[in-house]
């Protein structure tokens, strides 16, 4: 075969060297599955074949570009099943990760070896599909039922020495190179085909146990569940099965839920890459100063420290440093106690980490981050101190989450050093870092956030400013309009209950007892003097917090919380304040159903995404689909708002918007929605 394909076929002797190179991942293109098709026959007589792949990784998973167009010839499942039945035994020689399509391969393979570390994973479940290659159907047979499921059904990666103890692969090697070439000179008895074996026994109430626990987690997705009925088709003679499998893997293709897993795949990459930082040049930051040692600023500290970076933080005094480095090394601890960090580790960041109260130490900082208080006056003394004492140019971020940077950052020299660095509490754990541009600020500056949030494993969305940026000022939009509902006929429970059988964790309302009425509270108060007098304004929520129902920390807020459990339970009182609240305004309440309640807010933050993107305050759809996923709970199988309003129709979105403009005039300003999709 000649040297420009993406499989070419070297024989040494009598071992045919079988290589993939199809950068970055070697995905099961087209031309890959061609070549390994014509890789098959060109081994004929060889003793053995060896398949590697060139490259970071082995084969890490199938070609996504392809997966709305028409299936073409050879397909991974007839590709694999050649690798399995040629007269010459092939080995795979397996490195980084062997994904999806890479795993199907393998196991089409006589022999298995990789190199230490090495990932296994059948990752299909989290774009909605299930595997296409018989990965369903060996897999079961090769290291039974439970360790498949467990695999399958949540795309986990199993590292090469666990895979090692299930008997998935047949060696484990520091030195893969060479322990290949050991092995293939003196090769055992070949195995019976995998496709050959039958699955081996296990509990009866295996499949059900393992369907509650899928179903309870998944909140509405359906591929955890369609991946546990593959695998039970294993159970069945491997002919019956694999067509099975391969039918309804083209099936689930055309699926919403898979198109809308999908389109978040790709727009977490593009929304990492913004027009905005084209061409320019990150800084590297090894060490960075935080400001204020609360949840969130012990939070920001805590995963700049689990990146590998050196911390400052800055206290108002000695007391409250010594706080702040309690609280870090508490959150430190925790992830030691859950083995997520070994003891090593442990002692590693806290050397990296130091909590003072003298902003001199700020001096030689390249970048440092405020997270004080939500005040505009005490964000701006902070500034004033760090640039008394820190490099001309040298990044001030603000951490603030409502509140206008440019006001924050005023008096401040060398603005283009200016930038929002919003985290989402906890900050250690939220993956959603909105990345805020003032006017002035330069790309490289904002393409030094993006580096540090990538380094930080962060989801970086950029943003511009308004009222809450991208995600806050969708939340404020979602609240109102559930408060409306609330008015006009709904109850909390009712709201809440239509929102979580849409695949939200919490509705609107569980989620602010969960936070805190309070940070809600004193932002609509800051907004008094600005709002719109013919918006129409709620009281409820008000009412509620002049009453101390401030959510779970005082026991009761929409709900009521017995003492040590998070619960909520439904309070005749709170439910009497809504009820009042109607009569006193002179609205008949009328009743809504889950269809509608879920509509209406769909539509409303789908409806406040579009004005964002039409205002350019974001790039693009995808970048506000990627804050609500990743900051809001927004069901990633749905793709974020924006794609679900392309999913089931503009149209249908937009008139759902247009009822929520009637009901309440003068409230809301409908988008158009050109350009935005």
């Amino acid at each position: 075969m000649s040297e420009n394909q993406v499989v070419t076929v070297t024989h040494k002797g009598d071992v045919a060297w079988v290589e993939i190179n199809n950068p970055p991942v070697n995905a099961t293109s087209t031309a890959v599955r061609q070549g390994l098709a014509d890789a098959v026959a060109a081994v004929a007589g060889a003793r053995v074949a060896v398949l590697k792949c060139a490259g970071r990784t082995f084969v890490a998973g199938g070609d996504m570009s392809e997966f709305d167009a028409p299936p073409v010839e050879p397909h991974l499942p007839d590709v694999v099943q050649m690798i399995e039945d040629s007269p010459t035994p092939f080995v795979a020689m397996m490195h980084s990760n062997v994904l999806g399509g890479g795993f199907e391969i393998a196991m089409g393979c006589a022999w298995r070896i990789a190199a230490s570390g090495t990932g296994f994973g059948l990752p299909e479940v989290n774009v909605g599909l299930i595997p296409g290659a018989a990965g369903t159907q060996r897999l079961p047979r090769l290291i039974g039922m439970d360790a498949a499921i467990d695999i399958a059904c949540s795309g986990k990666i199993v590292k090469a020495d666990a895979m090692l103890a299930l008997g998935g692969i047949d060696m484990v090697s520091d030195n893969l190179e060479a322990d290949v070439n050991s092995f293939i000179a003196d090769l055992p008895a070949r195995p019976t085909a995998i496709s050959a074996r039958t699955v081996p026994a296990f509990a009866d109430d295996l499949i059900e146990t393992k369907r509650a626990a899928l179903a309870k987690r998944a909140k509405g997705q359906q591929s955890p569940l369609e991946n546990l009925e593959a695998l039970q088709w294993a159970l069945e003679p491997f002919a019956e099965g694999q067509p099975k499998e391969r039918a309804r893997h083209l099936a689930l293709r055309h699926s919403p839920e898979s198109r809308a897993l999908r389109h978040a795949f790709f727009a977490e990459r593009v929304v990492a890459k913004p027009d905005a930082i084209k061409g320019a040049t990150p800084r590297d930051i090894a060490s960075l100063v935080v400001v204020g040692g609360g949840l969130m600023g012990a939070g920001i500290a805590t995963s700049a420290l689990n990146a590998g970076l050196s911390v400052t933080l800055i206290e108002r005094d000695a007391d409250a440093a010594k706080q702040a480095e309690t609280r870090v090394h508490g959150l430190l601890e925790g992830a030691v106690k859950r083995g997520k960090m070994t003891a090593d580790a442990f002692e590693a960041r806290k050397t990296a980490f130091r909590a003072v109260s003298d902003y001199a130490e700020a001096a030689s900082a390249p970048l440092a981050i405020e997270a004080v208080f939500e005040d505009v006056a005490v964000k701006r003394e902070v500034f004033q101190k760090l640039a008394a004492v820190m490099a001309d140019d040298a990044i001030l971020a603000t951490n603030t989450s409502y509140l206008d940077p440019m006001l924050i950052f005023e008096g401040i020299e060398n603005q283009d050093r200016c930038i929002g660095l919003h985290f989402f509490s906890p900050a250690h754990i939220m993956k959603l870092l909105e990345i805020v541009k003032t006017p002035h600020t330069s790309a490289e500056v904002l393409a030094t956030g993006f580096a540090l949030g990538k380094r930080l494993r962060k989801i970086s969305v950029l943003s511009g400013i308004c009222d809450g940026f991208i995600g806050n000022r969708i939340l404020a939009a979602y609240r109102r309009a559930a408060d409306y509902l609330l008015a006009d006929g709904a109850l909390p429970y009712q709201v809440d209950a239509a929102m979580r059988k849409m695949g939200v964790p919490m509705g609107p309302y569980e989620m602010q007892d969960l936070t805190g009425l309070q940070i809600a509270w004193a932002n609509r108060k800051r907004q008094a003097a600005t709002r719109d007098p013919n918006e129409r304004y709620v009281t409820i929520a008000d009412q509620l917090c002049e009453m101390d129902r401030l959510g779970q920390r005082t026991g009761k807020g929409w709900y009521t919380y017995e003492e040590g459990n998070r619960k909520p339970l439904r309070d005749p009182e709170v439910e009497a304040i809504v009820e009042a609240y109607s009569a006193q305004n002179g609205i008949t309440r009328r009743a809504f159903t889950e269809e509608e309640i879920a509509g209406r807010l769909l539509a409303v933050i789908a409806n406040e995404g579009a004005l964002i993107v039409q205002e350019g305050i974001a790039e693009r759809a995808a970048d506000v689909d990627m804050v609500k996923v990743h900051g809001y709970g927004f069901p990633r199988w749905r793709g974020g708002p924006m794609q679900y309003a392309k999913e089931i129709g503009l149209e249908k979105s937009k008139e759902f918007m247009q009822l929520v403009a009637t009901d309440s005039p003068g409230s809301w300003k409908v988008a158009s929605w050109k350009g935005v999709v």
